[in-house]
């Protein structure tokens, strides 16, 4: 495993200060609103887009509490004091208070934040990287208003958020409730866990028969299997058990047969076509999590096993080689092999 956590966290320092080529998520007011990436998000500007530059902060901080004596340690301390400044989260912070700001990074971005926060507190609290827990509290303090900023976006717009998304791209709605439910477990958010366990019933508790229509040609989520991760996570153990067999009736007979095949990937130099590496890695990252939550003794969990290994296999060798994925896969790779 340390292996592939200092393979990993190699590429995301290759690429987390790399400001350039970028895509952003941008309304232009004004003419005063033509500014580079890194004036705009001085802690977020790297790794191709925000979100990106978000879950690669969290590659690290996960890789420093997977292993507390990563070779890359000063590496990683320099990135993340650069990096996450008080000044620098004022100016992320300003950044949503802007005209026509109410849906940046909705909700995929969102979700890495808060799962970055998370991470920042799991560190902070974990008796064996004594060596980072300073680091840990201080990073998390200096990024708590921005924190707070997205979990204040969260409960103001689930209320009003009637119907899921469920695409295997950016907005999917299960995906970002999931990485916020992380967060509001971690931190002790009530009222956030509450409105997303609410929010979860309410779209997807009476789902039955996923006919699983996939994979679409851009999808790096699982629309099926993330809404089964979702699900997982706000259902009790007893209750999970008979949600999945009525959202997924055949499991057991290996249907439906196209969430066990890993998708194809033609060309890894296409930005949209590469995020079927993706979808392999977040798919081995669900089977895992979803094998764990069957009995030893049920047939479904050793096909969801077998099913976590080959996307997993099939995947990894991809993980660099375009910088179209090398800028975020190696994320999903962690996700996949540590949650």
């Amino acid at each position: 495993m340390s292996n592939f956590v200092d393979h990993f966290v190699a590429v995301a320092l290759g690429h987390i200060d790399r400001e350039y080529p970028s895509k952003l998520d941008h309304v232009i007011n004004d003419e005063c609103d033509l500014r580079s990436p890194r004036e705009l998000h001085p802690c977020f500007f790297g790794s191709f887009d925000w979100h990106s530059s978000v879950h690669a902060h969290w590659l690290l901080v996960r890789a420093a509490r997977l292993v507390p004596g990563i070779a890359q340690g000063a590496e990683v301390r320099d990135v993340m004091d650069r990096h996450l400044t008080a000044a620098n989260v004022v100016v992320e912070t300003a950044y949503l208070k802007r005209p026509r700001s109410e849906t940046f990074e909705r909700t995929y971005g969102w979700a890495w934040l808060l799962k970055l926060a998370a991470e920042l507190r799991l560190l902070a609290e974990d008796n064996n990287a004594t060596a980072w827990r300073m680091d840990a509290v201080r990073w998390g303090q200096t990024l708590e208003p921005l924190t707070a900023g997205f979990v204040q976006r969260c409960l103001k717009y689930l209320p009003k958020a009637t119907y899921p998304i469920r695409v295997g791209t950016h907005t999917n709605s299960a995906f970002g409730l999931a990485l916020a439910w992380d967060y509001a477990r971690v931190a002790g958010n009530g009222e956030l866990s509450a409105m997303i366990e609410g929010k979860a019933r309410k779209w997807y508790a009476k789902d039955e028969n996923c006919p699983a229509w996939e994979p679409d040609g851009t999808d790096f989520l699982s629309p099926s299997l993330m809404e089964a991760e979702m699900m997982r996570r706000v259902l009790g153990p007893g209750e999970f058990v008979g949600w999945l067999g009525a959202f997924f009736p055949k499991l057991a007979a290996g249907e439906p047969a196209c969430l066990f095949t890993p998708a194809f990937v033609s060309d890894r130099t296409d930005g949209q076509i590469t995020h079927l590496d993706g979808l392999n890695l977040s798919r081995a990252w669900c089977w895992r999590n979803l094998a764990q939550a069957l009995n030893a003794d049920d047939p479904r969990r050793a096909l969801a096993e077998r099913a976590f290994e080959k996307h997993l296999h099939d995947a990894l060798p991809h993980v660099t080689g375009d910088y179209m994925g090398e800028h975020w896969l190696a994320t999903f790779a962690l996700l996949a092999m540590t949650e």
